[in-house]
């Protein structure tokens, strides 16, 4: 699976793109480079949407399934 993220535009970062592969990815760079703006402020933010997302779509998956009981 890969994570991509296009146009990002917080803080230090202006509009960039990436694509992160499967496995471990190290974010390195200078100070004041962007390294937490996209860690915290993008990516975390996402993966943070996107799991209360799956976890409201399975609720709605098990509230259905125990129904048909």
């Amino acid at each position: 699976m890969e994570i991509e993220i296009k146009g990002a535009r917080e803080n230090n970062l202006k509009n960039i793109s990436v694509t992160l592969k499967d496995g471990l990815t190290v974010v390195t760079g200078i100070s004041g480079s962007g390294k937490s703006s996209l860690v915290f402020d993008t990516l975390y933010h996402e993966s943070n949407r996107r799991l209360i997302e799956l976890f409201g779509y399975s609720r709605k998956w098990s509230s259905q399934r125990s129904s048909y009981k």
